[in-house]
């Protein structure tokens, strides 16, 4: 379930965490936290492939001033003036309106997507090329192909179920779905919430399993270790084996002690 979203600014609430009493704990925690830490992060990241795209996202257009995609509650779509944005990078961009946000939904056994208004209704394009977001549900003319580009990594073109792509008319005042090619025009590029990135989120869980200290570890074991164990045990939790090689290194220790 996407949680409700929260812009530049806001304060945020941390909630207590509880202690645990095991052995593991500490360590086990640690993972735990970083793992909500991911999932809790709704900082803006550039989406740089098809499967990316999934979750709360703003697409922004080409124009000279960055500029987005968005809808008021009638479903009406039109460009929209992003304020968060750093020296008007357009990948540096962040919603500061629900407006222009969407939340991208996969379609299953396709690479099309489905782009959800706050208004609970979906983005479509007509056969005459104009957009709006008056469907409750999905039909082909609410199913997109978001193209990367190869010539500009992070970039997409959004092409429609007509074979059409979208596109902005006078420099993002007019945005239309009826473009017969990709051109400059029909290249935009897709903002997301990092929590949503799959390459992010295996990272963070890696990342978060190599964080174990040396006294973790040996009050896991009951022990002092010497370095060869400690890295055992470390290579151990990134390759999903931890607790077997505790237990290992555990058997390995009462040996030496009565040998």
């Amino acid at each position: 379930m996407v949680k409700p979203l929260a812009f530049k600014g806001e304060k945020k609430v941390k909630k207590r965490k509880a202690a645990s009493a095991d052995l593991d704990a500490p360590a086990e925690k640690k993972i735990q936290d970083a793992a909500k830490d991911g999932q809790e992060d709704d900082s803006w990241v550039t989406a740089e492939s098809q499967g990316d795209i999934n979750g709360p996202i703003i697409i922004v257009l080409p124009s000279t001033a960055p500029t987005c995609i968005a809808c008021d509650a009638n479903g009406n779509v039109f460009s929209s003036i992003l304020e968060n944005v750093i020296d008007s990078n357009p990948a540096t961009a962040e919603p500061h309106d629900v407006r222009q946000v969407w939340i991208a939904n996969r379609i299953d056994g396709t690479d099309s997507v489905g782009f959800k208004g706050h208004h609970q209704r979906y983005l479509g394009c007509n056969d005459t090329g104009s957009l709006s977001a008056q469907s409750e549900a999905m039909s082909p003319e609410q199913t997109f192909l978001c193209i990367s580009s190869p010539e500009t990594p992070g970039t997409f073109n959004i092409q429609t179920a007509r074979d059409k792509f979208l596109a902005i008319v006078d420099d993002g005042k007019i945005i239309r779905g009826d473009a017969e090619s990709i051109s400059f025009n029909t290249t935009v590029r897709i903002r997301m919430q990092a929590r949503f990135k799959p390459k992010l989120k295996a990272s963070k869980e890696l990342k978060a399993k190599e964080k174990i200290s040396r006294k973790e570890l040996e009050k896991a074991v009951g022990r002092k270790l010497d370095d060869d164990e400690v890295r055992r045990l470390k290579k151990a939790r990134v390759q999903g084996d931890y607790h077997e090689a505790i237990l290992d290194v555990r058997v390995k220790g009462k040996h030496d002690k009565y040998s």
